[in-house]
């Protein structure tokens, strides 16, 4: 089975790489990316086949294919500089003042941009993308994180109640890694991106509704190592920067213990800028062990599991990658600041 996957890859290294040789214009090209990596491409199509694989398949299956989602990217990126510096045919006559309509052009939202890349880095390391409900219950948003009523951490998460009785907007995607722990037996591999609320100020790093991208391992003997190399591994290839370090500082979560903030070594530079603050370190996001409670409360044994999370807010990922200083342009639906997207290529 492995030589015909090899050998699937190799066919469509080969064949990708003529393509994009041949292509002549900017359009040619977008075509044959959007035919390659697009959401319905052939890459996606092979990382989606990745899940009926068993998990040790998919260890040894998806480095191969996110290494040729690279090279690919790679070729698209040097045929698209050789094409716009391609030197004009001074033999070509044209009218300079002939009238050209606007042209416009649609594109993705960066949300989607990064959510794809996402995702592709986690279906390409065997875990699965899971989703779950934006109205959530108290049960599943708070009691089954160890964040019982009287608990201090719920006046912390500034929470949209709804008129229904313990129905609220769930505040953190982890209500998400409760409902898979609770209907799915271990081990466990997930990643769940989505829609969070809090009632809370806007400016110009916080907003009231923001998306945040929760990992969850179940497994037996998981370690902090497991998680670091997690995390190092998802920053260097979201940031597209393979020399991204990871540095872990105590704290306080109520769902994992121990609780950790997660820092990473800045990608935009070696001795300081403007982005790190001068420190060479920016902070992501939290982590840390699945606390025995919460592997109690979903069914699961600690005696024999246990396994780590950990958080981020997209926002926070995109500012950062598109240089980006209000976080209220996500929501604004002005044009000038989503037509700067618009050839952005997916995933990017």
């Amino acid at each position: 089975m492995m030589d015909e996957w090899h050998k699937q890859i190799e066919n469509i290294s080969s064949t990708a790489q003529k393509k994009i040789a041949h292509a002549n214009t900017q359009e040619e090209l977008a075509s044959i990316y959007t035919e390659l990596l697009g959401k319905k491409g052939v890459i996606s199509t092979l990382s989606r086949a990745l899940r009926t694989y068993s998990e040790e398949e998919r260890r040894i299956r998806g480095p191969l294919l996110q290494s040729l989602r690279v090279t690919i990217e790679s070729w698209y990126q040097d045929r698209l500089t050789a094409i716009n510096i391609r030197p004009i045919n001074k033999d070509i006559v044209c009218d300079i003042t002939a009238y050209i309509a606007p042209t416009t052009y649609g594109g993705l939202h960066p949300y989607t941009h990064i959510i794809t890349h996402i995702e592709d880095i986690f279906v390409s390391l065997g875990w699965s993308i899971v989703e779950g409900p934006e109205v959530e219950d108290e049960f599943h948003n708070f009691d089954a994180l160890n964040i019982p009523p009287h608990h201090p951490a719920r006046e912390q998460h500034d929470t949209f109640w709804l008129p229904t009785p313990h129905t609220l907007l769930r505040t953190h995607t982890s209500s998400v890694q409760v409902r898979t722990m609770m209907n799915r037996q271990p081990p466990l591999a997930i990643c769940a991106p989505g829609r969070t609320f809090r009632h809370e100020a806007t400016d110009a790093t916080h907003d009231f509704v923001f998306m945040q991208c929760e990992g969850l391992f179940i497994d037996r003997n998981v370690s902090l190592a497991h998680l670091v190399g997690t995390i190092q591994i998802c920053m260097q290839q979201l940031f597209r920067n393979y020399t991204i370090q990871v540095r872990l500082q105590p704290d306080y979560f109520p769902f994992v213990e121990p609780g950790l903030q997660f820092s990473v070594s800045c990608p935009f530079c070696s001795s300081g800028c403007s982005v790190c603050k001068k420190s060479q370190w920016i902070e992501i996001g939290g982590a840390g062990l699945v606390h025995p409670h919460v592997l109690r409360t979903c069914s699961i044994d600690p005696d024999i599991w246990n396994g780590f999370a950990f958080g981020f807010g997209i926002e926070r990922i995109a500012m950062l990658l598109y240089h980006i200083n209000d976080v209220r342009l996500f929501k604004t639906g002005k044009k000038a600041f989503l037509q700067q997207f618009a050839h952005v290529p997916q995933g990017k």
